[in-house]
């Protein structure tokens, strides 16, 4: 049998385990350049419990300069109220505690912790906190560093219902580079994404496009003012992932817009099987592919002028 990156695409670009001989060099940076800030992170969570019912959960962290916020969702009816913290805000300072609340018709507990919370560039916790989410008495949800010591000291047990990240959604806003983390599958390891518009050294004025996992250049886009959407199929963790790219409006946006922005472009990295790619495999191994949890990761980035 052929290898799937050989049959998928020619083009296809396979990105594995870090290996400094793997490296290639990324776009050269401006040192003064930092990269931009993000300004809210939207998890969704696919929850399966042992009773065989299953739930979303949405998890959103958002933050300015003035204020830092926990949204929790549940379920796809929207008449049902989400659970919001504001960390921030002068009349809400209980950043411990928990709560209890019906969706669905289930009974579901939030329990959180982020008095010694720890920040980095953006609103999402890096360390020092947890987030506990109880559907039907049973743990379905952890979040946080100190999330695996608060479930054994609180319920006595380490069983948590199976939990697959389906999607995760970022706005940054600021210049044109953007880095972040995103792990493909759940027994894959978290890989560094860096995606960056800049000039030709050839022709400062005509910007190209780069992505880069792990040090590696997945994409260089060149002219992008007349290339402005596409997409490229690349491997990671021996997945298929379908990298697509919607900078129009970082060009062309209307005038009649806001004067301290030139509009925000769109950046999608979406698993999948590649089933209609490998018709020859076997009906078990075909099956064992469609059991697979699909992840998305969609990047709004808005560039100042």
């Amino acid at each position: 049998m052929r290898d799937i990156v050989s049959c998928f695409s020619e083009n296809a670009v396979s990105v594995s385990l870090p290996s400094c001989s793997s490296y290639s060099n990324i776009a050269s940076t401006n040192p003064s350049l930092t990269p931009s800030v993000q300004n809210s992170v939207t998890c969704v969570y696919k929850i399966s419990l042992s009773t065989q019912k299953q739930i979303l959960i949405t998890v959103t962290w958002c933050g300015n300069h003035s204020s830092q916020g926990l949204s929790i969702s549940f379920g796809d009816d929207p008449s049902t109220p989400p659970f919001r913290l504001n960390t921030n805000s002068r009349l809400f300072r209980k950043k411990k505690g928990s709560k209890l609340m019906e969706s669905d018709n289930s009974s579901i507990e939030v329990f959180w912790d982020l008095s010694n919370a720890k920040y980095s560039a953006g609103p999402e916790p890096v360390d020092g906190f947890y987030v506990l989410v109880m559907v039907d008495s049973e743990i379905g949800l952890i979040l946080g560093d100190m999330a695996e010591e608060a479930v054994a000291k609180k319920f006595k047990t380490s069983s948590v219902a199976k939990v697959s990240l389906i999607s995760r959604r970022e706005h940054c806003s600021g210049n044109t580079l953007y880095s972040t983390k995103a792990q493909f599958c759940d027994t894959g390891i978290a890989h560094e994404i860096l995606i960056r518009c800049s000039g030709e050294s050839e022709a400062p004025r005509s910007p190209v496009l780069s992505v880069c996992i792990d040090k590696k250049t997945v994409i260089r886009v060149k002219r992008l003012q007349w290339n402005f959407r596409g997409n490229q199929t690349i491997f990671v963790d021996n997945l298929p992932v379908d990298l697509m790219w919607d900078v129009h409006d970082w060009f062309f946006r209307p005038a009649s817009g806001s004067s301290t922005s030139t509009g925000y472009a769109v950046f999608m990295f979406r698993t999948r099987s590649g089933l209609d790619s490998r018709l020859w495999l076997e009906e078990k191994l075909v099956q064992k592919e469609q059991d697979k949890v699909e992840f998305s990761l969609l990047i709004y980035a808005c560039k100042s002028q």
